[in-house]
């Protein structure tokens, strides 16, 4: 098991964020705190409506927090102007989505080039970093293949590809098992918690679903907006 640097990765202090809905405020956080340290394999779990996926699009960059601080590798985001941030989403966070999100007229190999591309890599590089990472993931002779010729599973292996591909701090990946069979989740968590323990690869999700939490080497309860409970798991716990 890949044990923490202790080297913080992600950071949230005092974060809150409030919607407005249909003339209301919805406070979705309310004071979070939350340190994730380098090669952690985190779950961010609760009900419906707990904030769990806000606080995943505000570690992104995906949104900004109404107060509080959101650090990422010790760079506080709101310092960042709108280019400098887009780089660090783009070169220092990996994206894995419920819905996948690959572009359909592109094959699995060009939907899991897409990020480092627009990083500039030399094509040779490229090609030699995705063809290994699609071998990884389990893909390897299905790079030709486009999204409607691929399973769910194999759609989100590609996007987990996709993610990888560009070295980042850590990857964020939000309900990664809703739209998939019993089966090809328990795959799919069981090879992200190999890429983690063999690569380092930080992970955080934001999860309800049980079979995440079972793979999870650290659980994060969230109600309300706010941090819970949170405990690391003994090696070998479910």
């Amino acid at each position: 098991m890949t044990q923490s640097s202790g080297k913080p990765i992600v950071k949230l202090t005092g974060v809150t964020k409030t919607f407005a809905q249909g003339g209301l405020e919805v406070k979705a956080l309310r004071g979070m705190d939350l340190t994730v340290n380098e090669g952690e394999f985190v779950a961010i779990w609760g009900p419906s409506g707990s904030g769990k996926t806000t606080a995943l699009n505000l570690i992104g960059a995906l949104d900004t927090p109404t107060s509080g601080q959101v650090e990422l590798e010790g760079t506080d985001l709101s310092s960042l102007s709108r280019k400098a941030l887009s780089q660090m989403r783009r070169d220092r966070i990996g994206f894995v989505f419920q819905a996948y999100n690959l572009i359909p007229v592109l094959t699995a190999f060009e939907n899991a080039e897409a990020v480092i591309a627009l990083q500039g890599i030399a094509p040779a590089e490229r090609k030699t970093r995705v063809m290994a990472i699609l071998k990884e993931v389990g893909l390897e002779g299905m790079e030709h293949r486009r999204p409607n010729e691929l399973s769910g599973g194999q759609q989100q292996r590609v996007a987990i590809a996709r993610a990888i591909a560009s070295n980042p701090a850590v990857i964020l990946a939000d309900e990664p098992t809703a739209n998939v069979d019993s089966e090809t989740a328990e795959k799919l968590l069981s090879m992200m918690a190999r890429l983690n323990e063999e690569k380092g690869i930080t992970f955080v999700f934001s999860t309800h679903d049980p079979r995440v939490m079972k793979y999870a080497r650290r659980l994060v309860g969230v109600v309300d907006g706010r941090v819970d409970t949170d405990r690391a798991k003994n090696s070998g716990e479910e």
